[in-house]
């Protein structure tokens, strides 16, 4: 895997000034719908200059580069040391060469030491199955939206939510509502029915991974996805709360098992500034293909 460090780092520069397509074409359309001369459709056109200008210069698209998450899929046998110290290496040496900034801290002290390396920084997830094919996905995950993630367990007697998909409705549209001005909208959804605390999170971040205009595979959860985007955006929300008909771009949506005790609903906010992509590797760790 010798190519491994240069594929790396090319991943992580093209991720932090690149939004994927399938998101662009999703803030294309929301611009289209805004009315013209609003405060919306000028938060959009905004946002439409500041993607070209910072792929035109490979520069961070956000002042924040966000938490570094790698999502790896890989064949048994494959050294995961090896890769984690590489991913490590290229994260180091992408923030010197400016395509992350220097914003991991250490929570103790305080202390930034300018590399963005330490405990959990990088996260990264291996996935091992039984293709020779390696993927590897990375998302780079703004502080501002992660601030307004939300979880609920319910029954949730405020928002008069039960143990079902209407009351799975209620808190997730509830999340929405909490986070208007805040997150940088219009954002992106990322919701986990079920699955305890700590893997409600990381099931529902997951969800990022997936493209803005695929559907569900399951017809509830498809259903519940395209109810609760339509009802978002009817809430007069809008770009950065500004008001408008954009408040979401998407809403993804998985379930997990849970115990009979809890019923957890896991809610985690992308901002506009949806820092996804991914690339297959050849044997010699060289960029195979993008994946988005």
């Amino acid at each position: 895997m010798n190519a491994l460090p240069e594929s790396l780092l090319e991943l992580i520069r093209r991720t932090s000034a690149e939004i994927p397509d399938d998101v662009q074409r999703g803030i294309l359309r929301s611009l289209e719908q805004e009315k013209k001369g609003t405060i919306a459709e000028s938060a959009l056109k905004l946002i439409e200059r500041n993607i070209a200008m910072a792929k035109a210069k490979s520069q961070p698209i956000c002042q924040d580069t966000g938490s570094v998450i790698f999502y790896v899929d890989c064949p048994i046998g494959f050294d995961q040391v090896r890769f984690e110290e590489t991913a490590r290496d290229a994260v180091k040496l992408a923030t010197q060469k400016g395509f992350l900034r220097q914003n991991s801290v250490n929570s103790l002290t305080g202390k930034n030491d300018g590399t963005n390396l330490g405990p959990g920084a990088p996260m990264v997830h291996f996935h091992q199955h039984r293709s020779p094919e390696v993927q590897v996905r990375l998302i780079l995950k703004g502080g501002g939206c992660e601030n307004v993630g939300a979880q609920y367990s319910l029954p949730d007697e405020k928002l008069h939510a039960n143990r079902d998909l209407k009351g799975c409705r209620a808190v997730i549209l509830d999340a929405v509502l909490q986070a208007q001005g805040k997150g940088c909208g219009p954002g992106v959804l990322g919701v986990c029915i079920g699955g305890d605390r700590a893997t409600g999170y990381e099931f529902s971040k997951t969800q990022f991974l997936r493209k803005l205009d695929d559907r569900n595979p399951v017809q509830e959860l498809d259903s519940m996805e395209q109810e609760i985007l339509a009802t978002a955006n009817e809430l007069g929300i809008g770009p950065m709360g500004f008001g408008g008909k954009t408040t979401l771009l998407g809403v993804k949506i998985c379930a997990a098992n849970r115990v009979p005790a809890s019923y957890f609903v896991s809610v985690s906010y992308m901002c506009w500034a949806f820092r996804r992509q991914g690339t297959t590797l050849d044997a010699n760790g060289a960029i195979a293909g993008w994946l988005y």
